[in-house]
């Protein structure tokens, strides 16, 4: 049975995983203890590693595959195993497939262990750590009997840098990014069994038993060393999609001939039909020109009155004018009497004083 353990920081994955592999005989392989422990023992892998850490870098994926295989390698190894802490993204995950595919061993299941946020947040923030002995206690769901001590050996116990609030909100936010995508990843595969992370430990344990006992070992084909799920679902579909294609081609093409034989049948017709077209064409002029003659000659009768009627108003008009200069004769003689008519100015003007 080779099973990964996955979960988001302080759902309990190490205490799971640990639980497993006792119960099922199978070796705990913890991505970071590998790390850890290839650091001290001076591999080219640990100084690698150690090198890139000194100057601030993280572990490149090859690096950690290439620790991974050298486990996986071993005999402990050939009947399964329990990993965890690895893959945390999914070029990881891809990576992983390919690798343990030339290796003839497949993921038989990924197990995933699913907390809330407030939860998680009480675990990390609350956790202690003997400096001692290494035990583990947490202010809120497990604390020590005396405050600062531990209850094993007395020792005195550590809030880790990593337990801090903001550390542990930043790791979650890497967390929500990067991993929570490998559930959809292992969801296509068909892998993936999501257990509820909250409650006892005991209690879960006993779940996740009953989820490893339902599994199969070797239900699920290995991948191919050049290809992914994602790549191999596009072939998968492609060709799904290529025999309704050729099918649909074939439709369409005899759709075109009968297409086709319908034009030729539908010319034919049209050929016969002409000649009573065109009869028809002719009639229809022959009535409408009578019609169109007809109100031809009445516009004009019409419009005949409608321009006599401003010619008598014309010379209306003209006969006032001609008068006009008729009477402008005897103002001619008038004038004859300018005596008087200067007197009668002189009478106006007084008037215009008065004003």
């Amino acid at each position: 049975m080779r099973i990964v353990l996955l979960g988001a920081p302080g759902a309990g994955k190490g205490t799971q995983a640990a639980l497993l592999a006792e119960k099922y005989q199978l070796p705990h392989v913890d991505s970071g203890a590998l790390l850890r422990e290839a650091v001290q023992q001076g591999t080219s892998e640990g100084l690698e590693a150690k090198a890139a850490l000194e100057v601030g870098m993280g572990i490149s994926d090859e690096l950690m595959l290439s620790i991974i295989k050298q486990r996986l390698q071993k005999t402990d190894c050939r009947k399964g195993f329990i990993l965890q802490g690895f893959p945390q993204s999914i070029p990881q995950a891809e990576a992983l497939d390919i690798m343990l595919f030339s290796m003839g061993m497949p993921l038989d299941a990924v197990l995933h262990l699913d907390i809330d946020l407030d939860n998680l947040m009480e675990r990390l923030t609350g956790r202690r750590t003997c400096r001692s002995c290494g035990a583990a206690f947490n202010v809120f769901t497990a604390p020590p009997k005396l405050d600062d001590r531990c209850d094993e050996c007395g020792g005195r116990l550590r809030h880790g840098a990593d337990d801090r609030e903001e550390t542990v909100e930043n790791r979650l936010r890497i967390y929500d990014t990067h991993t929570q995508p490998l559930y959809d990843y292992f969801r296509r595969q068909g892998k993936l069994y999501t257990v509820a992370g909250k409650g006892r430990i005991e209690t879960i344990f006993h779940t996740l038993c009953a989820v490893v006992d339902g599994i199969e070992p070797g239900k699920h084909r290995p991948l191919a060393p050049a290809t992914t799920v994602v790549e191999e679902e596009s072939a998968l579909q492609a060709q799904e999609a290529e025999a309704p294609q050729k099918e649909q081609n074939n439709v369409v093409q005899t759709q075109e001939d009968r297409s086709m034989a319908k034009q030729a049948t539908k010319k034919k017709a049209a050929a016969k039909k002409s000649p009573a077209k065109k009869s028809s064409v002719k009639k229809a002029p022959a009535k409408k020109a009578p019609a169109k003659k007809a109100t031809a000659k009445k516009a004009p009768a019409k419009k005949a009155p409608a321009k006599k009627a401003p010619a008598k108003k014309a010379p209306a008009k003209k006969t006032p004018a001609k008068k006009a200069p008729a009477k402008k004769a005897p103002a001619k003689k008038a004038t004859a009497k300018k005596a008087p008519a200067k007197k009668s100015t002189a009478k106006k003007a007084p008037a215009k004083k008065k004003r």
